[in-house]
């Protein structure tokens, strides 16, 4: 790949990774690339001023931090059709990330240089929040993306975080969860917040959708995995009078007041990730980062 401009985003609340990105910096500098700065607590329109001023479009963004910083730029940038080179620096678990190694002893611009990468294309999700009403046609109050998942639960005010919620998919009413919340997720988000609800983990390369009740009081309620082509609705049930918090990707978006419903959907534009060809599979990545036993030693593998 033929560098030119990169956008760098790091940490916003870590000196760990914004000493990271001077580094970053002067190593692009040596290659006489340029380059630009940025904290991962940037405004959407300030993203959208960036592009809008910029006499070129980057060629990738590196983001240097952990998943949640990941996750922000994953759906800030995805619609200028950027990929991504996301560095662990001071996150935690990093199911996204490349190892930070690679940017201290600056391989990482010979791996790009080189083309020694892959572009892992990851499937979003769209929400749309609307308002009933008499009308056929849709009113779109907001509309949201997610890398990771969707979920629902109640608005932090109640008493009790019991809520109500009724799901259709393809215009098919299916359920309704009776807990304390809801997740809709991607199959990248398998391993996030759904994963931690008890839902299964799911290949990233498998086009579905995971949706996953978070501690249902009906041992009926079960995750269940369907097409991303599908439509989902997600209605607060009106006799449980609770209005419901819609989160995404870790992040509070609005409250799902009685009159409202949310449509949620494969979103339009995939992320693109660059996942060094040297990097560790997916497999070792569970088996490292959620701690799974065995012995993958050599000598297990001659034969």
């Amino acid at each position: 790949m033929k560098l030119s401009l990169v956008l760098i985003v790091y940490r916003s609340d870590s000196s760990t990774a914004q000493e990271a990105s001077k580094f970053c910096e002067e190593v692009l500098k040596a290659k006489k690339i340029k380059s630009n700065r940025i904290k991962s607590n940037f405004h959407k329109d300030e993203i959208e001023k960036y592009f809008s001023n910029s006499e070129s479009q980057p060629n990738i963004g590196i983001v240097l931090g952990g998943d949640g910083t990941f996750l922000k730029c994953a759906n800030a940038l995805a619609d200028y059709d950027i990929p991504l080179l996301s560095i662990n620096i001071g996150g935690n678990l990093g199911f996204l990330t490349q190892e930070k190694e690679s940017l201290f002893d600056k391989s990482f611009i010979e791996i790009l240089e080189n083309e020694e990468y892959l572009i892992d294309l990851r499937n979003r999700l769209n929400c749309d929040v609307c308002i009933e009403g008499t009308s056929s046609e849709k009113k779109i109050i907001k509309s949201y993306n997610a890398l990771n998942d969707f979920y629902f639960k109640s608005v932090e005010e109640d008493i009790s975080p019991t809520n109500q919620i009724q799901i259709e998919i393809d215009n098919e009413k299916v359920n309704e969860y009776k807990g304390d919340g809801l997740i809709v997720s991607t199959t990248t988000g398998s391993t996030a917040y759904s994963m931690a609800a008890g839902g299964p983990i799911v290949h990233p390369s498998i086009d579905g959708m995971i949706i996953n009740p978070i501690c249902p009081m009906s041992l009926a309620s079960r995750p269940i995995v369907i097409p991303n082509t599908s439509k989902v609705i997600i209605k607060p049930v009106k006799k449980s009078k609770g209005e419901i918090k819609l989160w995404t990707d870790g992040s509070k978006c609005m409250t799902i007041k009685e009159n409202f419903y949310c449509e949620i959907k494969k979103g339009k534009s995939p992320c693109k990730i660059i996942k060094f060809k040297k990097s560790t599979s997916y497999y070792n990545t569970l088996i490292k980062k959620l701690d799974w036993k065995g012995d993958l030693s050599p000598k297990n593998f001659k034969n």
